[in-house]
C-alpha cells in the first residue's frame, strides 16, 4: 500500500511566463518569416502553451492537492500558493482545515434497554491525503456514518443511569470519561480515511419521549429515598447525642419506657415535613 508523499513543483509565476512566451512565439516568427512548415512548428508551439497553461494552480492555505498521472498516485502538495506542475496531472482538491460535524439526533437503545435520544459533536481534519483520496470512495460521508455508528455502540455499552449501581460508569454521570472512550473508537474508525479525531463529545442525551415521564418519576423517587436516608440518618445521630448528653449531665433519670417515648417524638419530630406540626410529649407514657 503506497503511503502519503510529497511532489515538487515549479513557482507559477515562472510556469505563467513560459506559457505565454510559448503562445505568442508564433505571431513573432510569423512576422520575420512565413513558410508552410513554419506554420506548422508555430501552431505545435502554441498548443504546447495553451496545455502548459493546465499545469497551473493556486492552492490556499491548510488546503492540498493529490496528483494522478494516468491513473497512478505521483504525491501530494500541501504547500500553499501559486505553483505550476505536470498539465496532465489530475488534481485533487483536499482541504487540511479543522471540520465539525454535528450528528443527527439518534434513537438507540442503552445497555439495559432504555430507548434514549444521543447526538454528538466531532472535530476532525485530514491527515493522510493518500488514505483520504483512495482508501475510501468518499471520505466526508465516511466520517458521517462511522461516527454515528461509534455512538450506537457506545450507547450499548453503556447505561443511561446508574440507578442500581452507583459505581458503575454511565452515560449521564460519565462525562469526560465516556467523552474520552467516544474519541477513541471514533479515532480507530476513522484511522483507515487518514482522519485525525480532535475533538468528540455527546452534545445531546435524554430518554426517549416514551419512557420520559416515567424515568423523571423514578429520578425523582430515587432523590427522595436518598434524601430520607440522609434525614434518618442525622435524626438517629442526634437522638443518640441528646440521650448521651442527658445521662452524662444527670438532667433528668429517664427509664427505658421514658427513653422509648422520647425517642419516639424525637425521631417524629426530626424526620417529619416542615409542614407537620409534631407535639413533643417528652414525658412518661402513664398519665
Amino acid at each position: 500500500m503506497e503511503k502519503e508523499k510529497k511532489i515538487g513543483s515549479g513557482t507559477g509565476y515562472l510556469g505563467l511566463l513560459f506559457c505565454l512566451v510559448m503562445m505568442a512565439a508564433p505571431v513573432l516568427i510569423g512576422v520575420l518569416e512565413f513558410s508552410p512548415f513554419i506554420v506548422v512548428v508555430t501552431v505545435i508551439i502554441a498548443l504546447v502553451g495553451f496545455v502548459c497553461l493546465f499545469g497551473l494552480m493556486v492552492i490556499d492555505p491548510n488546503e492540498s492537492r493529490v496528483m494522478v498521472l494516468f491513473g497512478r498516485y505521483s504525491g501530494t502538495v500541501k504547500n500553499n500558493g501559486f505553483f505550476w506542475v505536470n498539465p496532465f496531472y489530475v488534481k485533487k482538491k483536499i482541504s487540511l482545515r479543522a471540520r465539525n460535524f454535528d450528528s443527527e439526533q439518534l434513537k438507540v437503545n442503552d445497555k439495559i434497554g432504555n430507548p434514549v435520544n444521543i447526538s454528538v459533536i466531532l472535530v476532525w481534519k485530514v491527515e493522510n491525503t493518500f488514505k483520504a483520496a483512495f482508501e475510501v470512495d468518499d471520505y466526508v460521508a465516511f466520517v458521517r456514518i462511522q461516527t454515528e455508528a461509534a455512538v450506537r455502540k457506545l450507547a450499548l455499552s453503556y447505561p443511561y443511569d446508574n440507578f442500581e449501581h452507583e459505581n458503575e460508569l454511565s452515560l449521564r454521570t460519565g462525562g469526560e470519561e465516556i467523552n474520552h472512550v467516544l474519541e477513541e473508537e471514533i479515532r480507530e474508525r476513522l484511522a483507515i480515511a487518514g482522519i485525525k479525531v480532535l475533538e468528540a463529545r455527546i452534545s445531546n442525551l435524554s430518554y426517549a419521549s416514551e419512557i420520559a415521564a416515567a424515568m423523571l418519576q423514578r429520578q425523582q423517587a430515587t432523590a427522595v429515598v436518598a434524601a430520607r436516608t440522609k434525614i434518618v440518618e442525622g435524626a438517629v445521630g442526634m437522638v443518640e447525642m441528646a440521650l448521651q448528653m442527658l445521662s452524662e449531665k444527670k438532667i433528668i433519670e429517664l427509664d427505658d419506657e421514658k427513653k422509648a417515648a422520647m425517642v419516639s417524638n424525637l425521631m417524629v419530630v426530626l424526620t417529619s415535613d416542615k409542614s407537620a406540626s409534631p407535639v413533643i410529649n417528652a414525658g412518661t407514657l402513664h398519665n
